[in-house]
């Protein structure tokens, strides 16, 4: 089966920028995303973890996409210029997707 390069874009952010965040990036022309809840981690201020929180206020969410490399740049431009006011981080991977169309 045939597979094709592409990018995987993985940006966790507060819980509350999520709906500046997916906005934002589908104006940015990403025709498709995944946010799953971010349960706690560590970062450079220590641990953290969402047990307890009755909101979702001081959560975390993980969006992820995949887009093609040509749509790469505009996809982080747009990202980071939500993220640099916040906490987050962006990273990007190398990904093999079937269904080259779709993305």
């Amino acid at each position: 089966m045939e597979t094709n390069k592409a990018k995987r874009v993985e940006i966790i952010i507060e819980a509350p920028m999520e709906g500046r965040l997916t906005d934002a990036l589908e104006q940015a022309g990403v025709t498709g995303f995944t946010v799953l809840p971010v349960l706690g981690g560590s970062g450079r201020s220590g641990r953290w973890s969402r047990e307890g929180q009755v909101s979702r206020a001081g959560g975390m969410v993980a969006v992820i996409c995949i887009v093609r490399e040509e749509r790469l740049e505009h996809l982080l431009e747009t990202a980071f210029a939500l993220v640099k006011r916040h906490i987050g981080v962006i990273s990007v991977t190398d990904c093999e997707v079937l269904r080259a169309e779709r993305f």
